[in-house]
């Protein structure tokens, strides 16, 4: 026997043995948020604390001249005033912390300006107080004298030949030849694979197009909110809303010049993410406020604040080249991608490439990546970080090619599909993938028979997302009632709280509401990455499962000491001990109760703990249909019917698997129709506010039917595969997709707002 959970192949769709997983029971924290008691960031509070605010710069680029804070320092009430001078200044070091690696470098100068302010809004100092009123006097009372320098926003204009350059000390990385000269281009990345010109050359048909996107915000409710108190030993604490307490600890203390060790991090519940908050903004000005003045801080951002100060993703500009048989065979593509970084290199443009002809299997390709700066903020991942912009112009191209070839837009892709065995655009050579299988979902949907009526389009298009692993640690503990307690070092943004008990309650056998999820402190627990990527049930998810069964092993030890057997004859089923000696044929099963029951009596406290590198996440694609109608006197786009096909691996919640399809769907069909930054001509954000920044709300969108597409991932205990990031890559295009069939006219430059629609439909003369 094994001294471990004797279970079933789970990983191979043995679902007629799980009782818990793949059931809907309720999330164990939606009491709590629905009756107002979850605390927030914004809820923490502590004795004494003051009132931190940021003064940001009024310009797009300007070199700071100087400061004088003194008639702030002397306001009565005023307890701290700090600037870019009272940090350390870092040298360059890449930090990996979800989908892409960090410059801490970047980060701190991004917390807070030195000699440059590189976007408006850009911090460049702070103050605490001990009241709000007293704080924004303030910081009305500090004078900061500029110098303003031209500023660029677009990304091909910082691309240009003499544009303001925003670091004069970058140079170009990943070219041929060493550039001799800055460039505001960071780095160029490119994949590439067969003769690109042999594969044009045998090409029947080719399209080509010039596609672009706007900076969008993740649109999170919350705004950055956190409480920071530096006591007078050099030990902190931070209290925030954040998607990984650990990536809190480590870059403040890296920005602060701290150890680790001197910095605990409590994770409040967040409201929202999306990625947006896999950084850090406030929380070393307010450790640093607290320094200065003895006392906690706390700190809120304003919605202006978040918008004008916090990640967006890219903006983008793309060129696509398809070439392809008259039956539809792709024989090439040529991908080019040009993407804001904002204020400091790191735009999501290697993720893009990676993603863009994930879903197809050409012989010959190149894709070609640009990380350029502009002045505009710092971005930020926005789920699936890269992908929809990608995926936005490969899809429109496609799709104007099935039209071009007069092909079913569904038998298109399938013809040129990625299978198992495939080797994926970026690399690694596809197992356990169902693509195929999502495809035929959508196409079997009664959506795809049903007929349209006039001034009505219906797109579809399909996505693609890698997934990670990564290190995660998670705890059992037995209670001595027999109940379990799971605790994980992962904020909780998309129900992970609920798949991390189900997880534990199948593998010991007890009902779910036997398991009370936590999610821990940075001292009381280990190291955990954020929550980002679609990581979290698949790699925490992992170790939750391994700690369980630790804690079985440790449950049959102690059932075959109360029995006096060895404990190779000792099985755990359905939540018991099962006595297998023959000589002790009548002994009753233990229950998981009993055992806890007796546990100071056969050895002390029942725990098991792991932690891990999770590897072997399963990719994820998404296969979308969607349909719109154009109202022709003003241009405004209704989506009538919408559905997203997934495949999931394993459906730990299905309704939280659909919800996170369905909130996909939502931020990508705002993405296409609405959602934009707007600059003016100084380069300031002219919409930094829900009232003019218009994300989709319940009346825009229809019922969003999820299509979950079950095919198991063998490295995962249950078979899941994350789902939180594919579902945000599709819906750009299958909207500009559906728009395209309802005009007849491909729009290539989103958002598709009404006056674009207008303009299009005037110029045909309709």
């Amino acid at each position: 026997m094994s001294d471990v959970l004797d279970r079933p192949d789970i990983g191979h769709n043995a679902d007629d043995h799980l009782k818990v997983v793949g059931t809907r029971p309720i999330r164990p924290d939606g009491a709590d948020k629905v009756t107002g008691r979850a605390a927030y960031g914004a809820d923490f509070n502590m004795p004494g604390q003051l009132v931190g605010k940021v003064l940001r710069s009024p310009h797009a680029h300007a070199r700071i001249v100087s400061i004088d804070a003194k008639k702030a320092r002397a306001l009565p009430g005023v307890k701290a005033v700090i600037t870019g001078a009272d940090f350390p200044n870092l040298a360059d070091e890449f930090h990996e912390g979800g989908e892409a690696a960090s410059n801490l470098r970047d980060m701190a100068m991004n917390v807070i300006a030195r000699d440059k302010a590189l976007y408006h809004g850009h911090a460049v100092a702070a103050v605490a107080a001990i009241s709000s009123a007293i704080a924004d006097e303030a910081l009305a009372l500090i004078n900061v004298t500029y110098e303003v320098l031209p500023h660029v926003v677009e990304v091909e204009d910082a691309m240009a030949e003499g544009a303001p350059l925003l670091h004069p000390r970058m140079f170009t990385e990943g070219l041929e030849a060493k550039p001799d000269k800055p460039s505001n281009v960071a780095k160029r990345n490119r994949i590439a694979r067969g003769d690109l010109d042999a594969g044009f050359a045998a090409a029947d048909v080719i399209v080509e197009g010039r596609y672009t996107t706007k900076a969008t915000h993740q649109g999170y409710i919350e705004p950055h909110a956190t409480v920071a108190s530096w006591a007078a030993d050099g030990q902190c604490n931070v209290w925030s809303s954040s998607q990984g307490q650990f990536m809190v600890r480590t870059y403040c203390a890296k920005v602060l010049g701290k150890e680790i060790s001197d910095i605990r991090v409590t994770p409040a519940e967040i409201g929202g993410g999306f990625g947006g908050k896999t950084v850090i903004y406030l929380e070393p000005l307010a450790l640093a406020l607290s320094r200065e003045s003895g006392h906690p801080v706390k700190m809120i951002m304003s919605r202006e604040e978040v918008f004008r100060a916090t990640g967006p993703t890219s903006g983008a500009v793309m060129h696509v080249r398809l070439g392809a048989k008259k039956d539809g065979t792709l024989t090439a593509a040529d991908v080019e991608l040009k993407y804001q970084a904002g204020a400091f290199p790191g735009s999501p443009v290697g993720a893009g490439s990676m993603t863009a002809l994930a879903c197809y299997d050409i012989p010959a390709f190149r894709i070609t990546g640009y990380d350029v700066v502009t002045n505009t903020p710092k971005v930020a991942a926005y789920r699936a970080p890269g992908a929809p912009i990608s995926a936005f112009a490969v899809e429109s191209a496609m799709d104007d090619l099935a039209l071009k070839l007069g092909i079913d837009p569904i038998a298109l892709r399938e013809k040129n599909a990625v299978h198992n065995g495939t080797k994926a655009a970026y690399g690694p050579t596809f197992q356990n993938i169902g693509y195929v299988e999502t495809l035929q979902a959508i196409r079997d949907t009664e959506h795809y028979r049903t007929p349209l009526g006039p001034n009505q389009g219906r797109g579809m298009a399909v996505g693609f997302w890698f997934n990670v692993g990564g290190e995660s640690t998670a705890a059992v503990n037995i209670n001595e009632d027999g109940t379990a307690v799971v605790v994980t070092g992962n904020p909780d943004i998309g129900g992970s709280r609920a798949s991390m008990a189900m997880m534990a309650a199948e593998t010991l056998g007890i009902a779910v509401d036997k398991v009370r999820p936590m999610v821990a402190d940075t001292a009381s627990i280990g190291f955990s990455m954020l929550t980002g990527g679609s990581r979290t049930t698949f790699a925490t998810g992992m170790a939750v499962v391994q700690s369980a069964e630790k804690v079985i092993a440790e449950l049959k030890r102690r059932a075959a000491l109360i029995w006096d057997v060895n404990v190779d004859h000792v099985m755990w089923k359905d939540g018991s001990a099962w006595c297998l000696d023959p000589a002790k044929a009548d002994e009753k099963p233990l229950s998981l109760e009993a055992i806890a029951g007796q546990s100071a009596r056969t050895g002390g406290p029942i725990t098991g703990q792991t932690s891990l590198n999770a590897q072997g996440a399963g990719p994820g694609f998404a296969v979308h249909l969607c349909d719109v109608e154009i109202d022709p006197e003003t241009g405004h786009v209704t989506v009538l019917r919408y559905s997203a096909a997934q495949d999931v691996g394993k459906a730990i919640h299905p309704a939280y698997v659909e919800g996170q399809i369905q909130g996909g769907v939502a931020q990508g069909v705002g993405w296409a129709l609405n959602e934009e930054y707007i600059f003016d001509r100084d380069g300031h954000m002219e919409n930094a506010g829900f009232l003019d920044y218009r994300v989709p709300v319940a009346s825009d969108l229809p019922m969003i039917d999820a299509i979950l597409v079950e095919v198991a991932n063998p490295r995962h205990p249950f078979g899941a595969k994350g789902v939180g990031e594919a579902p945000i890559v599709p819906p750009l295009a299958a909207v500009a997709n559906a728009v395209r069939r309802a005009t007849g006219v491909r729009m290539a430059d989103l958002p598709l707002s009404p006056p674009k629609i207008r303009a299009v439909l005037d110029a045909k003369g309709g």
